[in-house]
């Protein structure tokens, strides 16, 4: 779609804060008459659509309309964001194994910005799956270049959470 578009959908985000829980119904009709103008096949349409509806609570309803997304090609920046906030919700309706399925790979991608979002993301699903050690791992991979000290020692640190540990004799 044209800048245009994009910026009346950022704008129509920008104003999120403004619809307390018992108006959400009313931002998910901005959204809806925002997607009305783009081309029926557009993945733009589904992922707002998705974004809107797991912003006002209803991960249940965001995630067929994420997959729809990405099975119309949702791609780039966009489309990773999309594999983010879709594991978030199947994690959020008790599916967290396809939340780490669709997060997995997103680990040997192209390194963007988000790449701390998919590392905190995964952990969340691994704890759901009672996996809390590959969880803590990523998410102390992800914290370490970010720290002013101790980057290496928090580095090794994930790392050795999910190393096999040495067998006592």
């Amino acid at each position: 779609m044209d800048q245009d578009w994009e910026d009346r959908v950022s704008a129509a985000w920008a104003t999120f804060d403004d619809y307390p829980e018992e108006r959400a119904a009313e931002f998910r009709a901005l959204i809806d008459a925002l997607v009305a103008e783009l081309p029926e096949d557009s993945p733009l349409g589904p992922f707002e659509q998705a974004c809107a509806w797991d912003s006002t609570g209803h991960s249940d309803r965001a995630v067929p309309l994420y997959r729809e997304a990405l099975a119309r090609g949702l791609s780039g920046y966009k489309g990773r964001r999309a594999k983010i906030q879709m594991s978030s919700s199947l994690r959020n309706v008790g599916r967290a194994e396809e939340g780490v399925a669709l997060l997995t790979p997103e680990l040997d991608g192209p390194s963007d910005e988000l790449d701390d979002a998919v590392r905190a993301t995964l952990a969340l699903c691994l704890s759901s799956l009672g996996r809390d050690r590959e969880g803590l791992a990523l998410v102390l991979g992800a914290l370490a270049p970010h720290l002013p000290r101790y980057q290496r020692s928090m580095a090794n640190y994930a790392r050795a959470l999910t190393e096999p540990q040495p067998q006592e004799a």
